[in-house]
């Protein structure tokens, strides 16, 4: 990601997607039919000029409209297959892209803010592992010194969730501790500050997580199976992207938009069939 940082990340985030969109597509032509789309395609069109040429004749153009409507199914179907293969490594790629350039540090409170009022600040919730949840009670919290904490910590034992609120004091890169006895020190980092600390493209994500999907998503920030703490958790604030609409489903509409951009400006260049 580094060689990118020149671009900004408006242009990294285009560049990447364009890339995948031609992998993508590439992928596609050796994993499709590409004879019988090719195919299935003229076989539309030839309909298409009958219903043209014998538009006076219902017989003849009822039987052309029932050929259009069959290869349509078959066209879909040929094209379909292929397609959910390549949706995991699109659904992978698009999260990378979300917790990469979907999301900015949490903003230093500052007197030009106003009065801090509860509510206002960041929410750390803490969720125990299953049949741990009385251990909650044990949990320390242990917090840099660009986080303040605004609120009593509240433990439910039942639950095994534990929540508290803090305000950014201080721009920074640090890490909250969650210390337990028996060794147990899990570590969530929290960027507070502007975007201009942070490099293009390096991930901001709220979570870390035990779950086999999370560590999936966030290799870089993921707790041990055995951990008795579960998941840690927070929300960073959503980018302001360019369209109608900002933050994750900014960055997931951008990533469609630009890999089909790509992917479609090259169909022809290299002779594949969609």
């Amino acid at each position: 990601m580094k060689g990118l940082g020149w671009m900004g990340w408006i242009g990294s985030a285009v560049v990447l997607s364009g890339i995948f969109g031609i992998l993508a597509l590439i992928a596609f032509k050796y994993i499709s039919f590409q004879g019988g789309i090719k195919s299935v395609k003229d076989k539309i069109k030839g309909a298409m000029i009958e219903i043209r040429l014998y538009q006076d004749d219902l017989g003849i153009v009822s039987k052309a409209v029932f050929k259009v409507l069959g290869r349509n199914f078959q066209y879909l179907g040929l094209n379909f297959g292929p397609i959910l293969p390549l949706l995991v490594p699109f659904v992978f790629v698009a999260g990378q892209l979300v917790v990469r350039f979907a999301f900015v540090p949490l903003s230093v409170w500052t007197d030009a803010r106003g009065e801090w009022m509860p509510g206002k600040g960041t929410t750390v919730t803490l969720v125990m592992a299953k049949g741990d949840e009385k251990r909650v009670a044990d949990v320390e919290v242990d917090l840099p010194k660009t986080l303040e904490i605004k609120s009593p910590i509240v433990r439910n034992t039942r639950q095994g969730k534990l929540f508290f609120e803090v305000v950014p004091v201080a721009a920074g890169d640090e890490v909250m501790h969650f210390r337990m006895p028996g060794g147990v020190d899990v570590e969530k980092r929290i960027v507070t500050g502007d975007l201009g600390q942070v490099p293009v493209g390096d991930v901001l994500q709220g979570l870390r997580s035990t779950a086999f999907a999370d560590k999936l998503q966030y290799p870089g920030e993921s707790s041990p199976s055995g951990s008795p703490i579960a998941k840690v958790e927070f929300a960073y604030p959503e980018r302001d992207v360019p369209g109608p609409v900002d933050g994750v489903m900014g960055i997931l509409l951008l990533f469609l938009v630009a890999s089909m951009a790509f992917g479609f400006a090259l169909l022809k260049p290299l002779k594949i069939q969609i």
